[in-house]
């Protein structure tokens, strides 16, 4: 195996790039100048080492605790626990979120072992203890590993007297019934909202 075809072979095991994509990428790379090789070479290298998960809420970052932490301006009062600190990024995103966040590193997956114990769960109970917390609300994904952290998630926190919502969820803006699968209408029947 030549060069080309291992940094072909690294590029494709990264999610949702193909060996297409990781062909093209790498073919790309050998037309870039050297100070663009160079620069991105150190970026790699350097990733984990300048990047790391934050102490209080588990999300990437250069400087601990967070931005989003160390935000004063942000509603202390409300936890949005969510799987990967990406999902936390996404939230972020929209402009509609103004509490905190805690990423949870995962969800419950007994195949995959991964266990209540290997995520972030205890860590959530003690800042729901601690601080002054109203609100959590449970943004896993909706799929059955989601859910069912969820639902351990909820046990775990029913003694402390917080009030606990999850992200709606059903048919996207825009979307035609006739496209959605059967799983999507029905959590869009439950979760049906009086106009």
């Amino acid at each position: 195996m030549n060069a080309l075809e291992e940094l072909t072979e690294s590029f494709s095991r990264l999610p949702g790039i193909g060996k297409k994509s990781a062909a093209r990428i790498a073919n790309s790379l050998l037309k870039s100048d050297r100070y663009f090789l160079e620069r991105f070479a150190l970026q790699l290298s350097t990733l984990q080492d300048k990047i790391k998960p934050c102490s209080l809420c588990g999300s990437w970052t250069e400087e601990d605790p967070c931005q989003i932490c160390s935000d004063l301006t942000r509603d202390r009062s409300v936890i949005c626990v969510v799987e990967q600190p990406q999902d936390a990024a996404t939230i972020e995103a929209s402009h509609e979120f103004h509490g905190l966040f805690h990423v949870l590193g995962g969800v419950i997956s007994p195949l995959e072992g991964m266990t209540p114990d290997k995520l972030r769960i205890q860590q959530l109970l003690e800042r729901v203890k601690k601080e002054n917390v109203k609100e959590v609300i449970l943004a896993t994904n909706p799929t059955v590993e989601g859910d069912t952290t969820a639902l351990y998630i909820q046990r775990v926190l029913s003694e402390t007297g917080v009030a606990l919502t999850r992200l709606a969820s059903g048919l996207p803006v825009g979307g035609d019934l006739e496209y959605a699968d059967r799983l999507t209408l029905a959590r869009s029947f439950r979760g049906r909202t009086k106009i």
